[in-house]
């Protein structure tokens, strides 16, 4: 069934063997107190590898960026090694992994960084709480970051991408969506900026310029990807005019020529997120010739009505490929989907359950 998410797709140096990709998901489940990948996350992404690609759980680039507990960092040695037996096992199985880099800015609340506060493109407050060891707190006021620190946050972005690198991945994918650091210098909500990184759109997207360049530096454009969440608003972030400062973005994207650019484009009607937006989709597709991966709210039908209708290259899914890691076949066989057990408290949970324990189709035809 819908043959054309079977086709193989080639984006820069990567060849995705289908156009089923597996979304970034934030899941909890790294070792504490170092955040470190573990056995159990190896297991989760190996049964997923059947995915064209996995793009992996947004992963904390340093100390100050990571502000969600559980989720795994790749600024240590002990870190690296603990994603080497993930790659391994995803490319054993004969799949794609890229590691996408995080940092979230004024979402991190002071209690991940001895009290000191979160840094943002300008001193703002996020409204709503903060997921915290300790439970839900409000956020706390940012502090802007000036000129020197932004050109060490590149640097930490760089040296995340060689981290990356010597754990086995495939590429990198930079996070620019849902209100995060990059999203925070991009939209005018956040950034208040008078200098060169705020004002115009194009001065907005300069960091997330500075960002991919050094990415590039590392990886080469096509192992590095971008992930966009063009319209409406996402944890307090929003834009005046989304149509100019995601066109500067994407202008960002062609003249770099990254391997691929992904877009989290939530409806009106959304099960995770809703906006009466516009997509922004169809602009950016103008003006970035790579592939372009689509996400939010799909089934196999419409996605395959994207590609057929050339609005997309590949589908990103998430929320499916939690219960389902076997999706592609699942997909392909016309089989029913698994629910998600105790949705959405096993997402965050820290044990198996939920986790590594959905079967596959063979697994249940086994057991029948």
């Amino acid at each position: 069934m819908h043959e054309n998410l079977f086709e193989p797709l080639t984006m820069g140096a990567l060849e995705a063997k289908n156009r089923i990709f597996m979304a970034p998901l934030t899941r909890g489940r790294a070792t504490l107190p170092g955040v470190v990948p573990n056995e159990m996350m190896t297991t989760y992404y190996r049964q997923r590898a059947g995915a064209g690609l996995i793009i992996s759980e947004a992963t904390g680039i340093s100390v100050e960026g990571s502000g969600w507990p559980g989720a795994p960092g790749i600024w240590s040695e002990e870190q690296i090694d603990g994603w080497k037996p993930v790659t391994d096992a995803v490319h054993r199985e004969g799949g794609l992994i890229v590691l996408q880099l995080w940092h979230m800015g004024r979402l991190v609340h002071p209690d991940f960084l001895d009290g000191a506060p979160p840094v943002s493109s300008s001193a703002t407050t996020a409204p709503g709480h903060a997921h915290t060891y300790e439970g839900r707190k409000d956020y706390e006021p940012a502090r802007a970051l000036s000129i020197e620190d932004i050109a060490r946050v590149v640097e930490d972005y760089r040296k995340a991408a060689e981290n990356a690198k010597k754990a086995g991945f495939d590429g990198v994918q930079l996070h620019g969506a849902n209100g995060y650091l990059i999203d925070q210098f991009l939209r005018d909500s956040t950034n208040l900026r008078d200098d060169k990184y705020g004002g115009s759109p194009e001065n907005r997207a300069r960091l997330l310029r500075e960002v991919l360049t050094a990415l590039i530096d590392v990886w080469g454009a096509d192992r590095v990807g971008l992930r966009l969440s063009p319209n409406g608003e996402t944890q307090g972030c929003d834009d005046s005019d989304p149509a100019a400062t995601f066109g500067a973005a994407a202008r960002v994207v062609q003249d770099l020529g990254i391997a691929f650019l992904e877009l989290r484009e939530p409806g009106p009607e959304g099960t995770f997120g809703s906006t009466e937006v516009p997509k922004q989709s169809p602009l950016i597709r103008s003006i970035y010739s790579g592939p372009l991966i689509l996400n939010s709210d799909y089934d196999a039908v419409q996605a395959a009505a994207d590609l057929e209708a050339g609005r997309a290259d590949a589908i990103s899914f998430g929320r499916p490929f939690i219960s389902n890691p076997d999706l592609p076949e699942r997909i392909r066989t016309g089989a029913d989907l698994a629910p998600n057990k105790g949705v959405p408290q096993s997402w965050y949970g820290r044990g198996p359950e939920g986790y590594i324990d959905y079967p596959t189709l063979m697994e249940q035809s086994a057991a029948a």
